[in-house]
């Protein structure tokens, strides 16, 4: 009998560094998997990026961690608006998944509650766990211990209710510590009225029930009018309740009695689609699962759902259940044929909605922030960027793969605050420390040729200086125009061996549809898949989002400039002479010479200088 051949078994490594140089710094969720897919642990952090890091050092790991880490061959997030909806999901996906790595947590019926009890003539809040047989208000549940007591710490400086217990309380003769720290209102002591704790009461059930802006609202006014009756103190009293209430008021938007809800959204960059899909049962955020489908880039968000959906509800017999209500964040354009066949497979009433408000938009946005950073760390994956350059090797005819790619833009507003902008990158991706941007004056304002030739100018007499790396390839957003001012420039300081590209947007200026130009060669149009493309489009995109933000940071700079700043002459000693003199710049300016000149360190000649910059001379 033949010998049974051996079966190889390939382990592919999680790209560790690739993944962690993307990963946001916001709250989140994070979770991780196997080499079969199957969770190993679920873990929430205030600093994703920070704590997801801590599992990967090389050293000071205890045993269990590094077993963990052993095993893990993805890592997927969920990116949240706080940290409190970050621990909220934990709870949520522990009790769904129960993953081997992570501390088994009990049941709903377990869970602590915040109590009130409503029959004292002082009620009092407390932490309440077990059955629900005392008579007063359960608000809750809350997933864990510590959730409950930070709440109640912020409720105590906010609402001043006792929660001290019953036998503490009858037995006072004067005000404790908790009163002494503005912690509690004194009831015990009869320092407060029953009408005025009572009020205190009101707000604090009217907060924990979700009324949040009512609170706000009351407390706001109250503020103002002591503001009013000069109670200066009480009024901020009321400006530090509202501060506290603020902390917490994020705190129902993970949990709600919204029923079963599937949130799906799609988001697309060049080269790349995420489709996202968020699942809420009994109100509950139960964790989200990624799709990364294949697809033209000329096809928006609206068309790639339309596409989407009825494959992963209706394609096959796999029994998926669909809910009564799916959100997306696009405008459907088949909805009431995909709700019709939705409502024929899942048996009842389904319902799409693609313009939701409240709860709802609020999973919308939490949906959108998680697809935008699983597609940029997809994208930043270490394979797909070797294959986006060695497609565009390919692609150009190059005898080797570029290494380093930089590509310039021009931006601003009716020719205001001109700004270059230049991103590198490398076959790591986008190496933003490399990043530069270039103020451009002197020349013709809307001039774009002339400020591109500065830029380019300035860049590169500094590289040939020996500050910096030529790239292999040097890409300038715009057609022939811009790329002979870049063949000038590079021919004036007798620079050779970078490979010079326009990139022009076609003529509909939609993804996919750019033309590219290279000193003495035809014209070439890659197709709308390509990977070079997209490549191409990314470090395109960034460029402009990069010369954008560096422009309206400029501009706004530029407008908020006090006039007195544009006076030659006049620096930040006479500005704040001239300014504590008059009491505002608006005095500055229609003041006369001889009313200048009473200023101190201003004679008579930089008086009338003053008097003429302001007045045009």
């Amino acid at each position: 009998m033949a010998p049974v051949p051996e079966l190889t078994v390939i382990v592919v490594e999680f790209d560790t560094n690739s993944f962690l140089k993307n990963l946001t710094h916001r709250p989140g969720v994070y979770r991780m998997y196997d080499e079969k897919a199957e969770i190993l642990y679920v873990g929430k952090a205030k600093n994703l990026k920070n704590r997801v890091s801590n599992y990967f050092r090389s050293n000071a790991l205890d045993n269990k961690t590094l077993a963990l880490v052993s095993r893990i061959r993805q890592v997927e997030v969920t990116v949240t608006a706080s940290e409190t909806e970050a621990l909220l999901l934990e709870q949520s996906l522990i009790k769904e998944h129960k993953p081997p790595y992570n501390i088994v947590f009990r049941d709903d019926k377990s869970y602590p509650y915040i109590f009130l009890t409503t029959a004292d003539k002082f009620p009092r809040l407390a932490f309440h766990r077990g059955a629900q047989k005392k008579s007063g208000k359960y608000f809750g549940p809350f997933p864990s211990a510590y959730s409950v007591r930070d709440s109640l710490n912020i409720l105590q400086k906010v609402f001043r209710v006792r929660q001290c217990e019953d036998a503490f309380f009858k037995n006072r003769s004067r005000p404790c510590l908790q009163y002494q720290i503005k912690r509690c209102s004194g009831p015990c002591c009869d320092l407060v009225s029953q009408a005025d704790y009572a009020d205190d009461v009101q707000h604090a059930v009217m907060f924990l029930e979700g009324k949040s802006r009512a609170v706000l609202e009351d407390y706001a006014n109250k503020m103002e009018a002591a503001s009013a009756n000069l109670e200066f103190e009480r009024a901020a009293q009321y400006r530090d309740q509202i501060t506290h209430l603020r902390k917490i008021q994020e705190q129902q938007y993970v949990v709600g009695n919204q029923g079963d809800i599937d949130v799906m959204v799609a988001v697309k960059s060049p080269g790349g689609v995420c489709v996202l899909v968020m699942f809420i049962r009994g109100g509950r955020m139960l964790g989200n699962k990624t799709y990364f489908p294949t697809t033209r880039l000329n096809e928006d968000e609206t068309q790639i759902l339309g596409a989407f959906i009825p494959q992963f509800y209706l394609s096959g017999a796999s029994g998926r259940l669909i809910p009564k209500q799916i959100v997306v964040n696009a405008r459907l354009e088949d909805k009431a044929l995909l709700e019709e066949a939705l409502t024929i497979r899942g048996h009842r009433k389904v319902v799409l909605g693609d313009n939701v408000r409240g709860h709802r938009a609020r999973w919308i946005k939490i949906a959108v922030t998680s697809a935008e950073q699983a597609l940029g760390s997809h994208m930043a994956n270490r394979n797909n960027i070797n294959q986006r350059f060695e497609a565009l090797q390919e692609a150009l005819s190059l005898d080797a793969i570029p290494q380093r790619l930089e590509c310039f833009d021009i931006s601003h507003s009716s020719g205001e605050a001109t700004v270059a902008s230049c991103v590198v990158f490398d076959t790591n991706g986008p190496l933003k420390s490399d990043y530069r941007r270039f103020n451009i004056d002197g020349i013709t304002p809307g001039d774009d040729y002339a400020a591109m030739a500065q830029a380019l100018r300035r860049r590169y007499i500094r590289i040939k200086k020996g500050e910096g790396l030529l790239p292999d390839i040097l890409f300038i957003d715009g057609g022939k125009g811009q790329l002979r001012e870049a063949e000038m420039i590079f021919e004036e300081l007798q620079i050779a061996g970078v490979l010079l590209i326009g990139v022009a947007k076609g003529p509909t200026r939609k993804a996919g549809m750019e033309s590219l130009f290279m000193s003495g060669s035809p014209e070439i149009v890659l197709s709308p898949d390509n990977p070079g493309l997209h490549l191409i489009q990314h470090i395109r995109d960034e460029s402009h989002r990069f010369a954008i933000t560096a422009h309206r940071q400029r501009r706004g700079k530029k407008r908020t400039e006090s006039v007195l700043e544009q006076i030659e002459g006049v620096g930040p000693k006479r500005r704040r002479a001239l300014l504590r003199h008059f009491g505002g710049s608006a005095q500055v300016q229609s003041a006369s010479t001889e009313e200048l000149e009473k200023v101190d360190g201003i004679n008579r000649k930089i008086a009338e200088h003053i008097y003429a910059t302001l007045h045009n001379g």
